[in-house]
């Protein structure tokens, strides 16, 4: 919204040296933001005066163009001119060339001296030009910056104006006025008015506030104007779409009389331009008042007004000549021959005010924001009364409004008003809102007096009588955003000033914080981060052919996914069923930018479509859902479990001196997999597996004790990293870290370490080559007892020395005990009785 200074005087006390910087600082205190400052003199400098053409010579000149040879008077008749310099005359007659036809001899118009300065940073100097020394130029209003036109130069007599030779242009133009601009939020609709703006200054600053419709006499009652039927018996969002209809006729008009400067200056500044003196009057209106009103020509309306629903596909041309296909949704104004206006959103051609406009029927209606919202976004339509309507507008200042129009028809254009008119709609029940005696003190953390809540809500504009448990507020009608307790005590705060309010730091009540989610996921993404690995973040839009490669295990099997309506791009046309495409898609681009060594990891959600997706229908707007409903649309919601991957290539640690890296390889892939279990506390277990998506002979299959499959570890796929462009023997792991989550003790309790020394054995078994190394580790740990501390696998054999079919573990068992320090007969008799159990289960045998 922007606020033209000049004008917010009128209803607030802004002192006469503010800047549109102050009026901002001063509108901030209330929760306004700034926007930006309208200033025409940012780019705009005199000397402009007006002068008068006293003579126009028409010279033709080679090149088909004839100009203007033109003696201008700047300065009134004897009197000296106080500009000196090049082409500057004394008696203030100055030589100046003009290329436009459309003046004549005696016209005033506006002349930009030597020195001036027009926006585009173009500079006025005395200038020799078609055998002339031209001093100045003679200005047309885009040159000044104040329109469009720029078909010829801005004659004063024809916007009305006849000033005195010399006169100042700028403060003529209003130009030296100046405007403020805030962000006005969606559920602060009566801040789009000069009105609402101005009682908010009022309770920044603690000075007077003049309400505009206070200085507006509207009859009491209105009766025996034109006919106007609100006709919407069965409202479709809830309530009727027009609750109230002022219509007053102003006859005799002069629609083609000039609009005053002071009205068009303020229009401009608020950014909008001036149309024809009706219109202007209209836009003035609802600028300052902030009721959207519309001028019909009254001689174009067939028989009486009424307010209906569209029927569907009927047809209509707006203002703006397009013919537009109506749904029956849709809220109008029509008369006997169809419809005049799509309501609160734009008016029709048929009935539109002309040059030869004579009598003008005006409208100031209130209509149901949901329904204007729904019509201007079907349609494409914004307008400055949609904008309004949209947020909501004051139902007691329709006749007011509409009181303002006609006495400004009445006085610019010379027309003559009805003392008949029309006012049809029932008034909506006043909100009363009960305000607990300590409730803003408690919510806010302010100890308000009873003074500051009741002098607050008064000069709200509510009304307040206090009762035994606080007060009964009943809301002012154009705050249609008050509709609770806390809305009133939020109010109270931001009048009393937000400065009030201490900065203290609440201190968190026992037991709350991070849930128990919040706290893993966090741990296990800083463990990652604490190894070495560096965190990402790929899109969730993946291609179908790596849905098919990582969604399942096994190539060919039944997969899903869920497919995107409006795709990014085509190729990227699916939600992820993995994380790890996208992940590698990161370790790609890496890679082909040089960076060689990588080890990267992402966590997040990843999208199994179950077997419904969506709803077959979506539920109506405006009301709530049935619980069954909602059950409904949950049941379509992918079910979305949260996942983390890493992905390694190249070396483990940059080559130096005397150290040589090592390449990354299956069992690193492992070991952070496991990591993660690790600090979650569970145990995963390691045994072969395969993954399309890994080496046949590299995978690990991870799962919990219980059994439950849990992700993948290993190799990626040979075929696969040459697709990729990426280097061999890249590795990676994904985990389904929601079931690592829920299979996680509450407590993690630390082990206890012995202060007795260690014994440590070694075993090599021979086992046939189908067997899992982890089944066998899982046989040793069973079969040593209580006295091992931890058994690994350190060696896998196969060749030469060994059976065919068969193969050699070798595992390293480390034993201690928590009391004593253990003889070398303990310890073998308990590696012995590991062996033993191992060769009871799968024909182990030592070598």
């Amino acid at each position: 919204m922007r606020i033209p200074l000049s004008w917010l005087r009128e209803f607030a006390a802004v002192p006469a040296g503010a800047t549109a910087e102050d009026v901002m600082a001063e509108l901030v205190k209330v929760g306004f933001e700034e926007e930006d400052v309208h200033r025409p003199t940012d780019t705009l400098q005199g000397p402009i005066v007006v002068g008068q053409v006293l003579s126009l010579v028409k010279e033709p000149q080679s090149n088909g163009k004839t100009i203007n040879w033109c003696q201008v008077r700047v300065v009134p008749e004897g009197q000296q001119q106080s500009l000196t310099g090049e082409g500057i005359d004394p008696s203030g007659v100055q030589g100046i060339i003009c290329g436009a036809h459309n003046f004549v001899e005696g016209d005033k118009v506006v002349v930009t001296l030597p020195g001036a300065v027009l926006p585009g940073d173009f500079r006025i100097s005395a200038r020799k030009t078609y055998g002339h020394l031209s001093a100045g130029m003679i200005a047309s209003v885009r040159e000044l910056g104040i329109g469009d036109d720029h078909d010829g130069i801005l004659v004063l007599s024809r916007i009305g104006l006849d000033p005195e030779i010399g006169t100042d242009a700028m403060e003529l133009l209003g130009l030296y006025d100046q405007a403020a601009e805030i962000n006005v939020t969606p559920d602060r609709g009566y801040a789009f008015s000069i009105r609402g703006v101005a009682r908010e200054y009022a309770h920044a600053t603690g000075t007077d506030f003049n309400d505009p419709a206070a200085n507006v006499s509207a009859p009491a009652a209105l009766t025996g104007g034109h006919s106007v039927t609100l006709d919407d018996a069965a409202p479709i969002y809830g309530v009727p779409g027009c609750t109230r209809f002022v219509a007053r006729t102003v006859r005799g008009v002069n629609a083609t009389a000039p609009t005053p400067q002071w009205m068009v200056s303020r229009l401009r500044l608020a950014g909008i331009r001036s149309i024809s003196l009706p219109v202007d009057i209209s836009n003035y209106v609802m600028l300052e008042l902030g009721q959207p009103n519309h001028c019909y020509d009254l001689d174009k309306l067939t028989g009486g007004i009424v307010v209906r629903r569209a029927a569907a596909g009927e047809k209509f041309t707006t203002l703006d000549g397009k013919e537009r296909t109506l749904d029956a949704e849709d809220l109008l104004i029509t008369d006997g021959a169809g419809a005049i206006g799509i309501a609160g959103v734009m008016g029709g051609a048929t009935t539109e005010v002309g040059d030869t406009t004579s009598n003008i029927l005006v409208e100031a209606a209130i209509f149901d924001p949901v329904s204007i919202g729904r019509s201007r976004r079907r349609h494409k339509l914004p307008s400055e009364a949609s904008k309004r309507f949209e947020r909501g507008v004051d139902w007691q200042l329709s006749s007011i409004a509409a009181q303002r129009v006609v006495d400004l028809l009445v006085e610019l254009a010379g027309g003559t008003a009805d003392e008949a008119g029309t006012d049809v709609g029932t008034a909506p029940q006043p909100v009363t809102i009960q305000l607990p005696a300590d409730y803003a003190q408690a919510r806010i953390g302010v100890d308000f007096t009873a003074d500051q809540i009741t002098t607050s809500l008064v000069d709200l504009g509510a009304t307040v009588a206090e009762n035994a448990a606080g007060w009964a507020v009943t809301v002012p009608t154009w705050r249609h955003d008050l509709e609770t307790k806390e809305d009133l005590t939020e109010e109270i705060a931001r009048l009393v000033g937000y400065d009030k309010i201490p900065a203290t730091l609440p201190v968190a009540p026992p037991g709350r914080g991070l849930t128990r989610t919040q706290q893993q996921r966090r741990r296990l993404i800083q463990s990652l981060a604490d190894a070495g690995l560096t965190e990402v973040l790929a899109y969730p839009f993946v291609t179908k052919a790596a849905n098919d490669t990582f969604g399942v295990a096994q190539a060919g099997a039944a997969r899903s996914a869920v497919k995107l309506a409006n795709p990014i791009s085509e190729e990227q046309g699916f939600l992820r069923t993995a994380i790890l495409p996208g992940l590698i898609e990161v370790a790609k681009r890496n890679h082909s930018r040089g960076f060689r060594d990588v080890a990267l990891f992402e966590s997040g959600l990843v999208f199994l479509p179950g077997d419904a997706v969506g709803t077959a229908a979506i539920p109506p707007l405006g009301v709530k859902p049935a619980d069954e409903v909602l059950d409904g649309l949950y049941d379509g919601v992918p079910d979305q479990p949260f996942h983390i991957a890493a992905v390694f290539t190249g070396h483990d640690s940059p080559a130096a001196a005397a150290h040589t890296p090592r390449i990354w390889d299956w069992a690193d892939a492992l070991d952070i997999a496991r990591l993660a279990g690790d600090v979650l506390g569970v145990e995963l277990v390691a045994s072969q597996g395969s993954h399309q998506a890994f080496h046949p002979g590299r995978t690990a299959m991870l799962s919990l004790r219980s059994g439950e499959l849990v992700g993948y570890a290993g190799e990626l796929h040979p075929k696969l990293l040459v697709a990729a462009d990426m280097p061999a023997r890249s590795v990676a792991f994904e985990l389904n870290a929601d079931a690592l989550f829920d299979a996680a003790p509450d407590v993690i309790v630390a082990r206890h370490i012995s202060t007795f020394p260690l014994a440590t054995q070694d075993v090599a078994l021979v086992v046939p080559a189908e067997v899992p190394a982890d089944a066998v580790l899982a046989a040793l740990r069973e079969g040593a007892g209580e006295l091992l501390e931890d058994v690994a696998l350190f060696d896998v054999y196969a060749g030469k020395g060994i059976e065919a079919g068969k193969k050699s573990l070798a595992f390293g068992l480390r034993f201690r005990a928590d009391d004593r320090t253990l003889t070398a007969d303990e310890a073998s008799a308990a590696r012995e009785s590991a062996v033993a159990l191992a060769g009871e289960r799968f024909g182990a045998v030592q070598r």
